[in-house]
């Protein structure tokens, strides 16, 4: 009952991670949490929830990378220069996780959550800043079709920073910060930004997992039943998001993040 839970839990979250771009561990670590207690006989730990969540990470983003990379819609320039700070940033994220206290984490968490849910509702009503960055990038796709957008070698560094940071300390892959940024502030077009996304997720994951790893926070027996369902859920999210606009789905996820932020908020409060 446990794996089959666990399987469920992976493709869920990689299908959903997969389609927006966030990577699922936005899912993956709130349900560890709370059904782990209830549903499979077993309590994790904040610090052992968000290095098994961000180890199956690695799974669910290169499922997920894979499939964008023959739909050509990953930008590689932008997402070297990304990592460039993500990946060190998440290996701090991941060792300050065990510095905080159960409490303090949840209440962290929760408000990450809620400050999440409205950057993804914001996505789909602000357009983009009219800035006039000083590179200045075009990207052809698979279909032909050009995109324009651009930003600073700075501005792009900090944006990295700020997700690796995100990834290693919640385990959640960064992408619900990342996918936003890049679209409001970079003018990147939605596909190629949770493409894009993905596809520095999957490197940071790697790095900040090790810090997870090394201090013994990755529960391995769960990481073997997830990753089933996060490679699966990795190409689904990945197939789903070329073929729809997956509006339904983001709506879903939004009201789930809401309700899950103010459940932990409120525990971690009281």
């Amino acid at each position: 009952m446990t794996i089959v839970i666990l399987l469920l839990i992976g493709l869920v979250s990689a299908t959903f991670g997969s389609i927006v771009g966030l990577g699922g561990g936005i899912i993956t670590v709130p349900a560890l949490m709370y059904l782990g207690p209830v549903l499979m006989g077993r309590e994790y730990s904040a610090t052992e929830a968000v290095g098994t969540s961000l180890t199956v990470l690695i799974i669910t983003a290169l499922s997920s990378s894979l499939t964008y990379m023959k739909q050509k819609k990953i930008d590689y320039k932008g997402g070297w220069l990304y990592f460039a700070a993500s990946g060190p940033a998440s290996m701090l994220g991941a060792a300050l996780t065990g510095v905080l206290n159960p409490d303090r984490f949840q209440l962290i968490f929760g408000f990450f959550m809620l400050a999440m849910a409205g950057l993804l509702i914001a996505r789909d009503y602000i357009k983009p800043f009219q800035i006039d960055w000083s590179i200045k990038r075009s990207f052809t796709d698979a279909q032909g079709q050009t995109y324009h957008y651009g930003y600073t070698i700075l501005s792009a560094l900090l944006l990295g920073f700020l997700v690796g940071l995100v990834s290693g300390l919640f385990g959640i892959g960064g992408g619900s910060l990342f996918v936003p940024v890049m679209v409001i502030l970079f003018g990147y077009p939605a596909h190629i930004a949770t493409a894009t996304s993905m596809f520095v997720i999957f490197f940071s994951a790697i790095l900040g997992s090790s810090v997870h790893m090394w201090n013994g926070d990755v529960d391995w027996m769960s990481v073997a039943a997830l990753a089933p369902g996060a490679w699966i859920g990795g190409k689904a999210g990945a197939w789903i998001a070329g073929k729809l606009s997956g509006k339904g789905l983001l709506w879903l996820l939004r009201i789930t993040m809401f309700g899950v932020a103010v459940k932990t908020i409120a525990e971690g409060w009281t």
